[in-house]
Order: structure tokens, then C-alpha cells, then sequence
């Protein structure tokens, strides 16, 4: 097989934007056991546009069924796996073991199924195992090196490995994490994480060295070191765009895009990037270069390249800032829908635009269209100065854009 770039969906329209924007396939999660519980996810109200869109686009579609069962949310599944089956899925990834018989036993035995990077599969006689299990894919754990990809590949070269190639990285073994619930009382392993490793934290002096997080003054957490506020426990974001070819010579076979919980402009700018780099475009930096234009934080290989402490990105950095904290220098705005008029396009808004600025439309394969001369109409087509969310407005622009072309603009403060 070629190999595949994997996407997330985190809802309906990030699924349509993940297809739109050069993904193989997507991963999406249901209501009930995604290891992203906040991501909206799916439910039977899009199955009928699901089904649509898949048979429209013919590409893949993954269900992470991959968070840690307990026994109540075992026997809900099996009440529901007759209405899961109704879904158009290629695979379902998994972490839980347990859920091996269960799903044979409904959609039978020549079910493909992916093991999910929570089971931290980091070796070649765990591969072996999970292979002769029935796995035809595992998402490696996010701490596996290059080196360690190769040895798995040689030892079972049947077996399909998928890597986590961009975006938030755990501080814990990819993902088994307690520290959300021990704070927050919100799990990581039930799909419900608080993100708790991403907080401004601040030391004070009481009795003891305590931790004060920024947003929660008067709850002290014990700490012994550091001073000021800091996200000490926050990794760099995984960027291994540059580094496509060292993959690929490894013997991955599909490249990940984390970001269920992200928006359809992450989904997209990230997307078509390691499209246009994975195809060989000629242009491909220049799109990799909008990674920069998308929510994030310094930008690291992760533990490709060795053991230890997150390595700084290699070769050419894509990211020379030293802030702990997301970088943001665009603000999406939403999207472009339907030509109504000659020139005059509807709009799906997720924020305001007013005359005066400049926005830049983003397509699949436009890297951006700059306007500074657009105008703006009301649902009775009558000029106005600003365009919001949830109302039916337009835009009329002489530029050659597209339906589904983004819109963004300079997120000035």
C-alpha cells in the first residue's frame, strides 16, 4: 500500500474539511467511547451524511473506540454494537483487549482493527503479538524511536505501523495520564481530559513551597522547585514535516494528525501541508510554512530521533520561538459556502469580519488569495460594515475562490 494520511474529525464538518484538504482517511470518535469526550463527536443524526460523504470521496474512515472500558461501559457496547454497525467504518482503532471478541463476534472475524497508541506498542515482540491477535495495524506509542520503527518493520513486515506525525504530545506514556483526575476529577483515560499539564502554574510561599495555578487562586498544590508561572509539565507540539522521507524509510505506513478537540482550520492548514510534502509538490514549504499561521507551541520531533528529553526540531527549524504557551497569528473566520450570485457568496461565519480588513481565503490547492476590497451584504443583500456568526449574510468578491474555501484573518489584538 501507498502510504496514508490519517486526519482527525472531531464533528461532521471537520470530517468534510479533513477529506477536502488531502487526508486518505479519517479518524472520528461516537458519543459514548472516543478517547476524546469533548470533541462533540458523532451521532446518529450524521450517520446519513456520513454515508454520503464517504461514498462520495471514497477514502477511509477510522472509529477510535480506544478509551479504557470499565464494566458498565462494556455492556452498554455490546447494546450498541448492532447500531454501530450501521456505519460505514474500515477499522475501529482500540486500546481495551477485551473489545477483540466482542466486535469479531458482530462484524466478523476478517474485521480490520487497529491498535490504538494508548496501548503503548513500542517493541516488535508486542507488534508480533498484537499482529497474531488480529491487529493488521498499530498506532506505535508516541515514544517510539526511528530506530525502534525499523526493528519492528523487519520483525513483523506484515503488519501495517502508523505514527502520530503533528501536534499536542502527553507528558505521560501517550496518554495514561492521572493527573487530570487527581486534580480536576476528569479523566484522560475516559476521553475527558482537562488538558490539567498545559495550566499557568505559580509558586508561593505558605508553610510549604505550594503550586497556584493562574485561573484557580487559593487551591495550592505541593511542589518543591521552579519559580513564576510556567507549564512545566506541557510538551512542545510534534511537527515532522521536514522529516517525511526518515518515516517513510523506517517502514511507517500511514502518518497521523492529532486534533480531534482542534478546529476545521487546524484540520485544514495541517492537512493539505503534509499532502503537499508527502506528494513531493514543488510549492510544499510554502505550505508548510502556514504551519506557523495555525494555534500551537514550539515545535519539536518528538522522540524519533532518541530517548530522553523531546528533541528540538531538526535540520531547518520550522519554529525558533522559545514561548511556552500557544502561538496564534491568524483567526479563522469561517467559511465560504455558496456562489448565490455572480460574485456573491453565502457564508458559514465561526467570527465577525468587518470592511477595513484584509482577509485571505485558503483552498486545497490555492495556498492564499488576499482581498482588501470585498463587500459585505445582509440577507437582503444591502451593504453593511460587519458580518457576524449565526446570521445569513454574503460577501462579494472578485477573487476565484471556491465553495469550501476558508477564511482567515490577521488575529490582531
Amino acid at each position: 500500500m501507498s502510504v496514508e494520511l490519517l486526519s482527525p474529525a472531531g464533528n461532521f464538518e471537520k470530517l468534510a474539511v479533513a477529506f477536502q484538504y488531502g487526508a486518505d482517511a479519517a479518524y472520528m470518535g461516537l458519543s459514548d467511547f472516543s478517547l476524546r469526550a469533548n470533541a462533540h463527536n458523532f451521532g446518529e443524526d450524521d450517520l446519513a451524511k456520513v454515508i454520503a460523504l464517504k461514498k462520495r470521496t471514497g477514502k477511509k474512515l477510522y472509529c477510535a473506540m480506544n478509551i479504557l472500558f470499565h464494566e458498565d461501559q462494556i455492556e452498554n457496547l455490546k447494546q450498541q454494537l448492532p447500531e454501530i454497525k450501521k456505519w460505514p467504518f474500515d477499522a475501529f482503532i482500540i486500546s481495551d483487549i477485551g473489545l477483540v471478541p466482542l466486535i469479531k463476534e458482530v462484524f466478523g472475524t476478517s474485521v480490520e482493527l487497529h491498535l490504538s497508541t494508548q496501548a503503548s506498542c513500542m517493541n516488535s515482540s508486542s507488534a508480533s503479538m498484537y499482529y497474531q491477535m488480529g491487529f493488521s495495524r498499530v498506532i506505535l506509542g508516541r515514544e517510539t524511536s526511528l530506530d525502534e520503527i525499523k526493528k519492528i518493520k523487519v520483525a513483523v513486515p506484515q503488519l501495517q505501523l502508523e505514527v502520530f506525525v503533528h501536534g499536542a504530545m502527553c507528558m505521560a506514556y501517550s496518554g495514561r495520564c492521572l493527573l487530570s483526575s487527581f486534580l480536576t476529577g476528569r479523566s484522560g483515560n475516559q476521553g475527558d481530559c482537562s488538558h490539567t499539564c498545559r495550566w499557568d502554574y505559580q509558586l508561593l510561599q505558605s508553610e510549604n513551597l505550594v503550586l497556584e495555578e493562574k485561573q484557580r487562586p487559593g487551591t495550592y498544590y505541593p511542589i518543591s522547585e521552579q519559580d513564576g508561572h510556567t507549564t512545566i509539565l506541557s510538551s512542545k507540539d510534534l511537527c515532522m514535516i521536514d522529516h517525511i522521507q526518515d518515516l517513510l524509510d523506517a517502514g511507517v505506513d500511514a502518518l497521523k494528525i492529532e486534533g480531534r478537540m482542534k478546529s476545521s482550520y487546524y484540520v485544514a492548514v495541517v492537512t493539505r501541508a503534509y499532502r503537499k510534502a508527502l506528494d513531493g509538490d514543488s510549492n510544499w514549504k510554502a505550505y508548510r510554512e502556514d504551519l506557523m499561521n495555525i494555534s500551537h507551541r514550539e515545535y519539536s520531533t518528538g522522540f524519533f530521533y532518541g530517548h530522553g528529553p523531546v528533541d528540538p526540531a531538526m535540520g531547518e527549524s520550522i519554529d525558533t520561538s522559545t514561548q511556552s504557551g500557544y502561538l496564534r497569528d491568524y483567526l479563522f473566520c469561517g467559511f465560504i459556502k455558496d456562489e448565490v450570485k455572480e460574485h456573491v457568496w453565502s457564508l458559514d461565519l465561526k467570527n465577525q469580519i468587518k470592511l477595513g480588513q484584509t482577509l485571505e481565503y485558503l483552498g486545497s490547492e490555492v495556498l492564499k488569495l488576499e482581498d482588501d476590497e470585498f463587500v459585505l451584504l445582509d440577507a437582503e443583500f444591502q451593504e453593511v460594515f460587519q458580518v457576524d456568526h449565526g446570521k445569513v449574510q454574503y460577501l462579494k468578491t472578485e477573487k476565484p475562490i471556491k465553495q469550501g474555501y476558508i477564511i482567515r484573518r490577521e488575529n490582531k489584538a
